[in-house]
């Protein structure tokens, strides 16, 4: 008889070895998640601070034209 039909028993995809998830990776948990987290906060990082040099200029910029229309 056939056994269940389920991730780690995948009846009928013929050929090779399928390897068995752990229930972390059948919810996308794995370790790859890490990196992937790491990723994606370096990403992040890098905006807020490319963000944060565009305000800078953007103030620096107002404050001088309010010095020269102070004088």
């Amino acid at each position: 008889m056939t056994d269940s039909k389920n991730i780690n028993n995948p009846v009928g995809q013929g050929g090779g070895q399928r390897k068995k998830l752990s229930r972390a990776e059948r919810q996308n948990n794995g370790p790859h998640r890490n990196l992937d987290r790491q990723n994606a906060a370096d990403r992040k990082a890098e905006l807020v601070r490319k963000m944060r040099e565009k305000t800078g200029a953007a103030e620096g910029a107002a404050q001088a034209g309010d010095d020269t229309a102070q004088n």
